[in-house]
């Protein structure tokens, strides 16, 4: 099991500010997605870095840019994040992962497995593992336990009414087909 990302804790540790009181509960949820993302696609060191990145940033944006509409804050946050650590070639990479990471169909035949398995892996822990694709529910529930929710999924619910209230024709901006 995944229990310690240098990139990812150094990131996290950056943001601390912004993720406030949601800090423990958004790490939690970056490990069980980080966790289920290396069970469906085991990599290398290189993969794990952008791994972190990835993770670190694909819903920040939530919390820096103040939006339910996260995603393209979110993308900006890790473009500059690889241009600050002179990573710019996994820019495509890292960018389509977040991007992708809240499509409801698989992506599309070409697209990087990285993609499609980070796109997983986040459904199984946004979906508190009903979604497995074929994950072993002994190891979700391991996952699970070793990283709790600490008011994750909680705080999802609050924003999505939130929004929702405010913009009942536009209530998940970052869903994608």
């Amino acid at each position: 099991m995944l229990v310690s990302l240098p990139t990812l804790d150094a990131l996290l540790q950056t943001y601390a500010p912004h993720l406030g009181a949601d800090a423990t509960g958004y790490r939690n949820h970056t490990y069980r997605v980080a966790n289920f993302y290396w069970r469906l696609l085991p990599g290398d060191t290189e993969m794990l870095q952008k791994l972190g990145i990835a993770l670190a940033f694909h819903d920040l944006g939530i919390w820096t840019a103040g939006t339910f509409d996260y995603l393209p804050p979110s993308r900006q946050l890790a473009r500059e994040h690889l241009q600050v650590i002179g990573r710019p070639a996994w820019q495509p990479e890292v960018d389509a992962m977040i991007d992708h990471h809240h499509k409801i169909t698989p992506t599309p035949a070409g697209m990087q497995a990285s993609v499609e398995a980070f796109r997983r892996a986040d459904w199984i822990d946004v979906s508190l593992g009903t979604l497995r694709f074929g994950m072993p529910w002994e190891f979700v529930r391991e996952v699970m336990s070793a990283f709790p929710d600490a008011g994750f999924h909680r705080r999802l619910a609050s924003l999505t009414l939130r929004r929702l209230w405010r913009h009942p024709l536009s209530p998940l901006p970052m869903m994608r087909w």
